[in-house]
């Protein structure tokens, strides 16, 4: 599946940038913020199609 390795790419920058965003919010950990930035990533991607 060549063709996922571009959002694969997209996924993991919005889950390291959510994840540090989530760092200084006390409810919300990184793991968390990870997975939000990650979803993100992948709805905006699939939202095209």
């Amino acid at each position: 599946m060549t063709t996922d390795k571009p959002l694969g790419r997209k996924m993991a920058k919005a889950a390291a940038i959510g994840a540090v965003i989530a760092l200084p919010v006390p409810f919300v950990g990184p793991v968390i913020g990870a997975a939000a930035g990650a979803g993100y990533a992948w709805w905006k991607a699939n939202k095209k199609s």
